[in-house]
Order: C-alpha cells, then sequence, then structure tokens
C-alpha cells in the first residue's frame, strides 16, 4: 500500500485528497489484513520449501529456502552467491515434498546470468536443461529506477501464471549504490531500498514464493546496505 506521503507528491493531490481517497478505498476492500492466529497458521501452512542444491545449506535453512519471504546471501565477491542464484532456478523446478515445482523469474542487475550455468546444473540433477531452461524468465534491470519498475512487470507474470515460484535478484543493491553515492544521497537511498523490498515481500505473500536475493558485502559504511 502506497503512503499519504507519496501520494501527495503527485501533482494536482494534496493531503485532504489524498485522505478522501483512501476512506473510499477502504470502504470497499474487505477486512483481509484482520485475522486471528489460527488464520495465520493456516496461511503459514501454504509455505513451501526450495532446497538449495548442499545439504549443509539446506540444513542451515531447515530444508532450504522458504515461500512469503525473503532470503538473502551477502559476502565478498567470488563466494558463491550467483552460483547458489543459478542453482535455485533449477532446484525450484524439482519436487520437495507436498512441494510440486514450479518456474523460476531471474533479475539481473550485474549481468552475471550465464544459460550454460542452467545447463549444466540441470544435467547435474538429471533434468532436460533445455526445459530447465524454458521454465526460467529473465530480466535485465539497466538501473534502480528500472529495477523498481521491474516489479510490476513480474506480479502481472505472477497474476497470469500461478507456476512461478522463485524470484531471484542478483544482486539486490547494485543499482542502488551506484545511482545514490554519497552520504547526501544515503536517506532517499534507503527510502528507495526500503520501498523496493517492501514490493517484493508483499509480492511473495501474495502470491506465495520465495525470493532469493544476494548482496555483495562494502566495507565502506556509506555503501554497505
Amino acid at each position: 500500500m502506497t503512503t499519504k506521503r507519496r501520494l501527495s507528491t503527485i501533482k494536482g493531490m494534496n493531503e485532504a485528497k489524498v485522505n478522501r481517497i483512501k476512506e473510499s478505498v477502504n470502504k470497499l476492500l474487505p477486512d483481509s489484513e484482520i485475522m486471528n492466529a489460527l488464520q495465520v497458521m493456516d496461511k503459514r501452512k501454504q509455505i513451501f520449501k526450495i532446497q538449495t542444491g548442499s545439504q549443509e545449506i539446506n540444513k542451515i535453512l531447515r530444508g532450504g529456502i522458504e515461500s512469503m519471504a525473503i532470503t538473502e546471501a551477502f559476502g565478498k565477491s567470488r563466494t558463491g552467491k550467483t552460483q547458489l542464484s543459478h542453482t535455485l532456478c533449477v532446484t525450484c523446478q524439482l519436487r520437495n515434498g507436498n512441494y510440486s515445482g514450479g518456474k523460476a523469474i531471474f533479475i539481473d542487475t550485474e549481468n552475471t546470468f550465464r544459460p550454460e550455468r542452467i545447463r549444466e546444473i540441470a544435467q547435474r540433477f538429471e533434468m532436460n536443461p533445455k526445459k530447465a531452461l524454458e521454465n526460467i524468465l529473465y530480466f535485465r534491470a539497466d538501473n534502480s529506477e528500472h529495477q523498481t519498475e521491474l516489479l510490476d512487470t513480474v506480479a502481472a507474470k505472477l497474476h497470469d501464471d500461478g507456476n512461478y515460484k522463485l524470484i531471484v535478484v542478483d544482486s539486490i543493491m547494485t543499482h542502488f549504490r551506484v545511482d545514490f553515492c554519497g552520504k547526501r544521497e544515503l536517506s532517499e537511498r534507503n527510502e528507495m531500498l526500503g520501498a523496493y523490498l517492501s514490493k517484493l515481500q508483499k509480492l511473495s505473500e501474495e502470491y506465495n514464493v520465495a525470493i532469493f536475493g544476494t548482496n555483495r558485502v562494502s566495507a565502506d559504511a556509506v555503501t554497505s546496505i
């Protein structure tokens, strides 16, 4: 849900108009956000887990990465974050207990996606490499604004096709670091990043998908997440 502050920045809008619009919308919408604990428990029964391809990581995550949540892998360059991203795009297509498998969406911010890796990983899991590649939808994000706008396209895909079970963002922070550099822009960057992560979380809950993001560790406090 968009905040009053953000709506008020739209040309022709003011606080009074925003309040009237939100009041009208609230009357039309059901109390879907109000649930008792039993209803919350029933909703959480829909959660599934995607195995990572590593028994040790699966143990740490108690079975794999969860749907309805954001899982982040962070570390220095060349520590396996992108490899794990590729692996998850394949393992999400495999059955795991009550989970029947599904498709993946890969949002690439650093030009790290390599189809040949997918082929190799698919062969490791005795999958058809061509089928594995066909089940991965690829997006290239050019900057932080484009990266954010892509989530609207992703939401439309999730709405039209319920077989998508995983969204990978490799990496979450890259464009935000470049587009908002220096201490003066730190506040704006954090606001934009917070809105982006909030949108990702809402997608994961509304469509019951798992979100996996990577983040490179930086020694600079201004550029780190």
